[in-house]
């Protein structure tokens, strides 16, 4: 089992102790990119599962501000968000003195995230997407992305696979993408997804997907 050491440096100019766990473990100086993972706390001593009740208000502003420390240390080069809504980054950029540079959030051709993805766009925030192929094993998860017939259709029409459709429909909305998978050729095909393109039609038929 991994132990959790940090690397801690006091801040000069707000007095805080200002640190980024398993720094040191990683064998790292700094991160490239280091996210505030949920908008939400949960209780003191808590971890995942959690229910419902054990989640509380997230004091966005100092959250933030500590965050923004990481980076003036070098303990981080960037620093972004995941799973915030446009409410909750409007909150967050209304007393950030840095903005975050990403936003990661579940996004696939089911769940499209239009209106995010536009608000995100006009801040300057990056979108990187995660779960580009569904949530299935979870428990909140449903199969529904593979089993699309409209992502059927065109993977046949494309000779592609389901999966390679969703990363490529992804890639052409300027979103960067988290892909899993432990089988070799599973990761030859996400690598696959460059030297093709969807059709007009294609986009207009995900775009119309419910």
């Amino acid at each position: 089992m991994m132990t959790i050491a940090e690397a801690a440096l006091a801040s000069s100019s707000t007095g805080k102790t200002i640190s980024i766990p398993l720094l040191g473990n990683l064998g790292l100086e700094y991160l490239d990119l280091y996210l505030i993972h949920f908008p939400a706390s949960l209780r003191p001593g808590l971890g995942f599962p959690f229910e419902k009740e054990d989640i509380a208000a997230m004091d966005y502003e100092s959250v933030w501000e500590a965050m923004e420390e990481c980076q003036l240390l070098g303990l981080t080069k960037s620093i972004g968000v995941s799973n915030f809504s446009c409410k909750k980054l409007h909150n967050l950029l209304a007393t950030a003195k840095i903005p975050p540079a990403v936003n990661q959030v579940e996004m696939n051709p089911l769940w499209q995230q239009k209106r995010l993805r536009e608000f995100c766009e006009e801040k300057g925030i990056h979108i990187t997407a995660y779960s580009p192929l569904g949530v299935k094993g979870t428990p909140w998860g449903t199969n529904l992305v593979m089993d699309s017939q409209i992502l059927k259709e065109i993977a046949t029409t494309n000779g592609k696979t389901v999966a390679q459709v969703c990363l490529r429909w992804i890639y052409e909305q300027r979103v960067s993408v988290v892909v899993k998978s432990y089988n070799k050729e599973r990761m030859k095909e996400n690598l696959e997804i460059f030297d093709w393109k969807l059709s007009t039609e294609d986009l207009h038929k995900i775009e119309q997907i419910p």
